[in-house]
């Protein structure tokens, strides 16, 4: 029972991190709701491997990406059936696209690696360090990692002022 309560105090502080890192990847409530989840029991089940819980938030990530992940390369094998005139399509909508879209859209250029490295460094505020770590990469890889995705951004961005 104490390790329940222990689990779930440590889990409960870092749920919202966990979504927001979810929803950068999957775009969508119900599917970054299902990678808490997902990420809740995978870290529950592992739980008695954590050695230094000053690290928890840092291996909880790591669980979540990963569930993200897998769920992405799932869906991608799935093949979706449009029945036309029941879905409605985003384009239809005679809105305003917010911000938060177009920042997706550019993060969706970068690779599975590249996106992670952006995430945990800018979105999580981790350093070049604790993201080694993290992803158990030398520091030489994350730095080159980050810098080849800012000049894909930066490019995109660039290409985008140009002709868009």
């Amino acid at each position: 029972m104490e390790k329940e309560t222990a689990f779930l105090k440590l889990f409960q502080q870092y749920e919202h991190d966990i979504y927001r890192m979810a929803y950068v990847y999957v775009k969508n409530k119900e599917d970054a709701l299902d990678i808490v989840q997902e990420t809740a029991f995978r870290s529950f089940q592992k739980f008695s491997s954590v050695k230094d819980f000053t690290l928890f938030k840092t291996w909880v990530i790591r669980i979540a990406i990963n569930c993200a992940i897998d769920l992405l390369r799932k869906n991608k094998k799935l093949v979706y059936l449009q029945v036309e005139g029941i879905i409605e399509s985003p384009s239809s909508k005679k809105e305003d696209i917010p911000l938060s879209i177009s920042l997706q859209d550019l993060l969706d250029i970068l690779n599975e690696e590249e996106k992670t490295v952006v995430l945990l460094k800018f979105y999580q505020g981790y350093t070049f360090h604790q993201i080694s770590d993290l992803l158990n990469s030398p520091l030489s890889t994350v730095k080159s990692v980050l810098y080849r995705a800012l000049e894909k951004l930066r490019k995109k961005v660039r290409r985008e002022d140009m002709y868009g």
